[in-house]
C-alpha cells in the first residue's frame, strides 16, 4: 500500500491535504456499513478533493470541503439506484458484498467504482462509460487502477491525451 502511494507521489507530485484525522471515514463508513479498503483512503487523504489531468475526480469526507465523499456518494448512490440507470451496471450500487460503490466521477462521462468484497473476492475497481451501457472491472485495488491510469494505460479513461506533459493535479474549487 505504502509502495502504492510512492508510486502515485513520484508520478503525480507531492500532496498539499495530508489528512490525518479518521473521524470522517469513520463516521461515513459506519453510515454505509462498510470500511473503505486502505489504499483509496491513504491515496484521499494524502491528496484530498482533487481534479487529476483536468479530468478525473477524487473527494475526501472531511465535513468542511464544498466537496464532499459523503455528499457525492449519497447523491450517486440516488442516482444508480434509478431504474433505468441499474441496467447499466454489472451489480447493483450499495454497500453490500458484490454491490459497486461509487467513489469518483471525470468530465468525460465515466463513473469509477468500488466493488464491495464478498468471500470471493477482494475490492476492485468497476469503470461505467455514462455515455454508453459498457462498464468494464479491473481486478486490481484502487491504487493499482489509479497508478496506471497515471501511467497512461488504458483504464477506462484516457490520460494521454489530457496530460501530454504527464500527470498533474490540482485542488477542487
Amino acid at each position: 500500500m505504502a509502495t502504492t502511494l510512492a508510486a502515485i507521489r513520484a508520478r503525480l507530485g507531492e500532496p498539499r491535504f495530508n489528512w490525518s484525522d479518521p473521524a470522517p471515514w469513520t463516521e461515513l463508513e459506519q453510515e454505509l456499513g462498510i470500511a473503505f479498503p486502505a489504499d483509496f483512503r491513504e491515496v484521499v487523504d494524502a491528496y484530498g478533493s482533487i481534479q487529476i489531468n483536468g479530468q478525473l475526480y477524487l473527494t475526501h469526507p472531511a465535513p468542511h470541503l464544498l466537496h464532499s465523499l459523503g455528499d457525492d456518494i449519497r447523491g450517486d448512490l440516488e442516482l444508480w439506484r434509478e431504474e433505468d440507470m441499474a441496467e447499466f451496471l454489472p451489480s447493483p450500487v450499495g454497500a453490500n458484498p458484490g454491490e459497486l460503490i461509487p467513489v469518483a466521477t471525470a468530465t468525460t462521462g465515466e463513473a469509477v467504482f468500488l466493488r464491495v468484497p464478498d468471500s470471493a473476492s477482494p475490492w476492485r475497481v468497476v469503470v461505467q462509460e455514462f455515455d454508453s451501457p459498457a462498464w468494464t472491472l479491473y481486478e486490481m485495488t484502487f491504487g493499482e487502477w489509479l497508478l496506471d491510469y497515471l501511467k497512461g494505460r488504458d483504464v477506462t479513461l484516457c490520460a494521454r491525451d489530457r496530460a501530454p506533459d504527464g500527470p498533474f493535479w490540482e485542488f477542487l474549487p
